[in-house]
């Protein structure tokens, strides 16, 4: 079955990039159809959708993230990956990547979830 995997760092300093990989396997990023998302959820709160990339490429943003986020993908790897520019306390939160067919661009409805990884934002 389709498992992703969560990785970077747990700590990052305020004004630096946050960046994060999900590792896909038991399927490809690039099977036609098929979105790849960032989601997180801070502490005390509810979850935020973050951006989605395709399978074929294309990209969608939170327009109230957009400025400050890119979403990408190695399809060598069967990977993508976010990067979160200009990071303050307010980003420290539990990040999560999910998959799925179709596109979708809220906190539910996929089928393949991470476990998630806590990053912290401080000095």
């Amino acid at each position: 079955q389709v498992q992703l995997q969560e990785s970077g760092p747990g700590l990052v300093k305020p004004s630096q990039t946050l960046s994060l990989t999900c590792a896909v396997s038991g399927g490809s990023i690039t099977t036609s159809g098929y979105s790849w998302t960032w989601i997180r959820q801070p502490p005390g709160k509810g979850r935020e959708w973050i951006a989605v990339i395709r399978y074929d490429g294309s990209t969608y943003y939170n327009p109230s993230l957009k400025s400050r986020t890119s979403i990408s993908r190695d399809t060598s790897k069967n990977q993508f990956s976010l990067q979160l520019n200009s990071v303050t306390p307010e980003d420290t939160a539990v990040y999560y990547c999910a998959g799925g067919p179709g596109l979708r661009v809220g906190v539910q409805g996929y089928d393949y979830w991470g476990q998630g990884t806590q990053v912290t934002v401080s000095s």
